[in-house]
């Protein structure tokens, strides 16, 4: 899929991030139709045009969500994303973030250096102090992912979100700018 020069927030070795755009609609639902069975149960993503244009348009024109896709530096290509949503300011300064790979990309690090960079925005240009992670207890990827970013686990709420039609348990991780260092 042919890329424009976008412009990228933050850069790793092997993956940068930017924000959510319009355009992208095609190369996201695209991918997340080729992700279907790498997401279901834990995630369900936006595969038609009207899906990401509600999905994208949400994240782009509402200050309480960021949204950031995680590219591959060589080819541009959109690897996955990690949302920041429910953002709330004043003494709390907290997002909660959701993210998730395209199969292409799973398993290969890509998604642990994208979100380490949106973590780095959050707690800089963002000024955010706190984000939090809800996971299901059986996503492991996820949750090792959190883990791996330094989150810490701070409890269990039984049927918290509705994810795919079902009300789902989570675990609560939560990751402070002074737990960053």
């Amino acid at each position: 899929m042919p890329h424009t020069a976008p412009h990228y927030l933050a850069q790793g070795p092997r993956v940068a991030v930017r924000r959510f755009r319009m355009e992208d609609g095609d190369e996201f639902t695209a991918r997340a139709r080729e992700s279907k069975d790498l997401h279901r149960p834990w995630l369900v993503m936006p595969d038609s045009d009207e899906a990401y244009a509600d999905y994208a348009g949400r994240l782009i024109g509402d200050a309480g969500r960021a949204g950031f896709l995680v590219c591959e530096k060589d080819s541009g290509g959109i690897a996955g994303f990690v949302n920041i949503n429910n953002i709330v300011r004043g003494g709390f300064q907290c997002g909660a973030l959701g993210y998730g790979a395209f199969a292409h990309a799973a398993g290969r690090g890509l998604m642990r250096e994208g979100l380490d960079l949106v973590i780095g925005y959050a707690f800089g240009p963002l000024g955010l102090h706190r984000l939090e992670i809800n996971v299901q207890p059986g996503n492991t990827a996820s949750i090792a992912l959190a883990r791996g970013a330094g989150f810490r686990l701070e409890g269990f709420s039984p049927a918290m979100l509705r994810v795919d039609g079902e009300w789902r348990d989570h675990e609560r991780w939560a990751l402070t700018a002074e737990m960053r260092g």
